[in-house]
């Protein structure tokens, strides 16, 4: 066997041989890797013969199917070219997602997903998963700008030891009404691993499907005012004051598990307060709407946490139900206080290969996990511990989970921020065992899962943002931009990488993203402008090369950019206009959405997550701090002189922008 023999049967299931990390870079993958991922989709390698004998009947069967496993129809666009290659006189059959009848094909059929058939005048007969949707998804507004910020990390002096929907709600508000922000972006809040510990991270979820129960306000469920062990509810609430004063007195970290201790202890006593007729119609309702998916993760909720599924899932269907309701009742409070697009959703790339989601269905690859190549932020590539989707899962079950999925975020979003957004068509796979840097690409239908996505967008009237850094396969970026995705744009990214690396001026940034001057894994402004960021880095014993060259390189890319600043005038003499300045020049972008990191309003040096480190830096669990670390509280938060100077600087640039001539939208 050659490696020519296994590249050509790779080819025929999207397994990738090689890749190119840069345009004129091109990096083989080893020949073990593809035997691995090959074997894990269920194709023989074991032998030459079983590898040449597989691929030449892989071939004959795609040159004689009549139509490929799912077609898409972008409404108002030409039919899918599949349809045009079918012999003349071919019938093809509609029955519609709602299953309320068959149609012939025609262009103007309903938005869904449907499942065609064709019948050939010869009597040969195919089907497919026909995917309808809109030609884009909702439009973002010409201007907005908002918060980004991790909802765990903001404690208000109600909150029990983290922070919850309700100050979620209560943050919006302010943002809104004091300086008009448009919108709320927020880590994800899928369901989090059940058991002590647990994994604080909120991009290794148990289950994308559904939400956490520990972000709920348990005052705020309407049982507690009729609950009648008020005393014990009491003691429960003066311990999650404990809690909260542990971090924002004494310096503790955010310990999700005893925060969920004590909200669980309460949402039992809650749970045993008879509902309200009309809650307890709309309980049944949701749950009966949710089906067998929600009935299988309260059963496994049930299981993991050693109570009995049948006796105790009811109770973990009710936990969701809450969080769904507080969920939907913030997006509500954002949007009512004058929002444009309110509370902006994030939606991790994948969930841990021990949740419900990867336990109770047959469509990720536990042997396998998801990450990244080496590229010019990580040396070592990445390694995510995420289980991969399925791709001939998701074919075969018309990408019924991921619509399920999007359909539950979409549900309480003004918009979804969707995680590693090029995942859509293509994932880093790594086998279990094996280095980052030795795992390959492998590619999913990414016009499907598009599809998918918009057509759910559409449906709740959504904007759609995608997280698309890093190494990013050539055309996908005007995919989406053709299709309304908005992408990221981080400022000390943004360089003319075909040129001479310089800071891209803010007239030739694509127009058609979400601008902001750091992330969750980056260093706060403060951090980088003063370059104790790598000093941090140098501490955990994380640099590959001399702290004196690493320091000296970050120095001069800190001065070209603050160069720039200053040739537009803006003023970068002292740590607070340094901060502002970086805002105020993306105001000058055109840019629709300008995001500013509510812990670089204060000061905050911290990052709240640290890539490559475990448990040497406390990820995940840092509450938002002043500049000189001391942690706030929401309410010491909105009345910062220094936060409310930046928003107001960034509502007033806002106010007065306008998108440079010959802005580009990708």
């Amino acid at each position: 066997m050659t490696m020519d023999d296994l590249a050509r049967l790779a080819a025929l299931y999207g397994v990738a041989t090689s890749y190119q990390p840069a345009e004129d870079v091109t990096v083989r993958v080893p020949e073990a890797t593809v035997r691995a991922v090959l074997g894990q989709i269920g194709v023989p390698v074991d032998t030459p013969d079983d590898v040449r004998a597989t691929a030449a009947g892989a071939e004959r069967e795609r040159a004689g199917r009549l139509l490929p496993p799912t077609l898409v129809h972008w409404r108002g666009e030409p039919a899918p070219g599949a349809l045009a290659a079918l012999p003349a006189g071919t019938r093809l059959r509609v029955t519609l997602e709602d299953g309320a009848g068959q149609a012939d094909w025609h262009p103007g059929l309903p938005l869904g997903v449907h499942r065609l058939a064709a019948e050939t005048p010869d009597g040969r007969t195919a089907s497919a998963t026909l995917i309808v949707a809109p030609d884009r998804a909702p439009a973002a507004p010409e201007r907005a700008h908002g918060l980004l910020v991790q909802l765990y990390s903001l404690l208000s002096e109600r909150s029990w030891g983290m922070g919850d929907l309700r100050d979620l709600a209560e943050l919006a508000r302010w943002a809104a009404r004091t300086h008009g922000a448009g919108f709320v972006q927020v880590n994800p809040l899928h369901a989090a691993l059940p058991g002590t510990p647990t994994d604080p991270s909120p991009y290794r979820p148990a289950s994308r499907r559904f939400p956490d129960p520990v972000y709920l306000r348990v005052e705020d469920v309407p049982e507690w005012a009729d609950c009648p062990d008020r005393d014990a509810l009491a003691e429960l609430a003066a311990r999650g004051g404990e809690l909260r004063r542990e971090v924002l007195e004494k310096g503790a970290l955010i310990d999700r598990d005893a925060v969920w201790a004590l909200k669980r202890a309460a949402l039992e006593l809650l749970y045993a307060v008879p509902r309200a007729p009309a809650r307890e119609a709309a309980y049944r309702a949701f749950r009966a709407a949710q089906g067998e998916e929600l009935a299988r993760h309260a059963a496994w909720c049930a299981a993991v946490t050693g109570e009995d599924p049948k006796e105790r899932a009811d109770f973990h269907c009710w936990l969701v139900w809450l969080t769904d309701t507080q969920l939907t009742d913030a997006q509500r409070a954002a949007r009512e206080a004058g929002m444009s697009v309110g509370i902006v959703h994030d939606l991790a790339v994948g969930v841990h290969p021990d949740g419900s989601d990867a336990r109770t269905g047959p469509f990720h690859h536990r042997e396998m996990s998801v990450g990244a190549p080496p590229d010019a932020f990580n040396a070592r590539g990445q390694d995510w511990g995420l289980p991969p989707w399925r791709p001939d899962a998701l074919e075969e079950y018309a990408y019924a989970p991921f619509r399920a999925l999007l359909r539950g975020v979409f549900r309480y979003a003004g918009a979804v921020r969707v995680d590693h957004v090029m995942g859509l068509f293509r994932l880093w796979w790594i086998p279990k065992g094996t280095p980052p840097a030795q795992g390959t690409y492998v590619s999913y239908d990414g016009e499907a899962m598009l599809a998918v996505l918009v057509l759910e967008a559409h449906r709740a009237g959504a904007l759609v943002v995608g997280e698309d850094l890093g190494t990013v396969e050539p055309g996908v970026r005007r995919a989406l931009a053709r299709r309304g995705i908005l992408g990221t744009s981080v400022l000390w990214f943004e360089r003319d990488w075909a040129g001479d690396g310089e800071p891209l001026p803010a007239g030739a940034w694509r127009s058609e993203c979400l601008a902001t001057a750091t992330t969750h894994d980056l260093p706060p402004t403060a951090a980088k402008l003063a370059g104790s960021h790598v000093e941090l880095r140098d501490r955990l014993g994380l640099l590959t090369r001399p702290l004196d060259l690493e320091r000296a390189e970050d120095a001069a890319d800190t001065a070209r950019w603050l160069a720039v600043l200053d040739r537009l005038g803006l003023e970068t003499k002292g740590e607070e206009a340094a901060v502002r300045a970086p805002y105020a020049f993306l105001l000058r972008t055109p840019a629709r959405l300008v995001g500013v990191w509510l812990p670089d309003a204060v000061g905050d040096r911290r990052p709240q997550n640290l890539p490559g480190t475990w448990d040497q830096y406390p990820n995940w669990r840092l509450p938002v701090a002043d500049a000189d670390g001391r942690p706030l509280t929401l309410e010491a938060l909105t009345a910062s002189p220094r936060a409310n100077a930046l928003l107001s600087a960034v509502r007033e640039g806002a106010q007065t922008r306008t998108a440079p001539p010959g802005a580009r939208p990708v």
